[in-house]
């Protein structure tokens, strides 16, 4: 037995040697360390030893998995650090060269606008109307009817307002107006709310009109309510969203459901004298509608005029972007050309 486990040292010592991967060596361990290995199959035998016998056999058995338990640990931490040398010299990365682009999306021109407009008057003390209560598609009753619009106005000719087929008097809303009416409807004043959204008219397209465009109209509605809370909140809007303390002009003019009614001008912001064609020579630009809610609106939805009284604002967002960027085509909104888009 002697002579055996000295054949089996010399045997695995060469084999771990040889060894030339974690896995060869984990093959030589089992081998002869295992329960079935051929170093335990000699521990087995040692009952049929004498005494004398089993003391220095079995001392010499021990010695022996010392020393081979010794030499695989050795050869583990060479191999391991070896493969480790070789993966990490295969799979290294040079930290120097350019990273992959990936290109990203951008926030389009028109939501930059609108979510700047609803920032400054949500500082005005001015909340988000719910988007249920702001249909796209609409009923004439309430885009128009319950506006003070009269049966025989141009606006509800098929040349100005698109209608469906869904059912009669079914239509694509004109202006965000409607959902004045239905906020009205839902709550007592006071009310200070702005709704954005898409509008739909039968417009030919061009470069300053499109068949669809977005619109935010404001309506705040309150006891003591006059033309003067009205204009103090339009030229805070136009202060702050044009940047400076720029001019405004308040023009009469006429909308069935405001009396009396305006369109707010702006001084030009990229005027050059006469010449200029952003305002015609003018030296003003219009960017808004506005006016005191008809006594007759402010009836159709059940609101007491002796008591409250109200203004609403309507303005267009693509006109907005185009005046604030000096864009001069309102078309590339929605022509999704990367050479517009990414310069936003």
């Amino acid at each position: 037995m002697k002579e055996k486990l000295e054949l089996i040292l010399n045997n695995a010592t060469q084999e771990i040697n040889n060894s030339q991967s974690v896995q060869e060596l984990d093959d030589v361990k089992l081998k002869y360390l295992s329960r079935k290995g051929e170093l335990n199959s000699i521990k087995k035998n040692l009952k049929d030893l004498s005494d004398e016998e089993k003391r220095v056999v079995g001392s010499l058995a021990n010695s022996v998995s010392n020393k081979l338990e010794e030499l695989i640990s050795i050869k583990n931490n060479q191999l391991y650090k070896k493969e480790l040398n070789r993966k990490l010299e295969e799979e290294r990365i040079d930290i120097t060269l350019p990273a992959d682009y990936r290109p990203h999306g951008k926030v389009h021109p028109l939501t930059q606008t609108i979510n700047e407009i609803t920032e400054i008057f949500q500082g005005l003390g001015f909340s988000i109307m719910p988007q249920e209560d702001s249909p796209e598609v609409e009923t004439e009753y309430i885009n128009f009817d319950m506006l003070n619009f009269p049966p025989n106005h141009p606006a509800r000719d098929m040349q100005d307002t698109f209608y469906t087929k869904t059912a009669p008097n079914v239509i694509l809303r004109s202006q965000t107006s409607g959902a004045q009416i239905r906020q009205m409807l839902h709550q007592a004043p006071p009310i200070r709310v702005i709704s954005p959204g898409r509008v739909y008219r039968c417009e030919s397209v061009s470069a300053r009109k499109n068949n669809l465009f977005h619109q935010i109209e404001g309506l705040m509605v309150d006891k003591d309510i006059t033309f003067a809370d009205l204009k103090g909140i339009l030229n805070e809007f136009v202060r702050i969203y044009f940047g400076s303390a720029r001019p405004t002009r308040f023009r009469a003019s006429y909308f069935p459901f405001t009396e009396p009614s305006a369109e707010v001008d702006v001084q030009c912001i990229m005027c050059s004298g006469k010449g200029c064609r952003t305002c015609s020579g003018t030296g003003w630009l219009e960017v808004l509608g506005a006016g005191m809610v008809h006594a007759n609106v402010l009836r159709n939805v059940g609101i007491d005029t002796e008591t409250y009284s109200g203004f609403a604002f309507g303005m267009g967002v693509e006109r907005l972007t185009m005046l604030k960027y000096a864009i001069n085509d309102i078309r590339l909104f929605f022509n999704n050309d990367m050479r517009f888009l990414n310069q936003f």
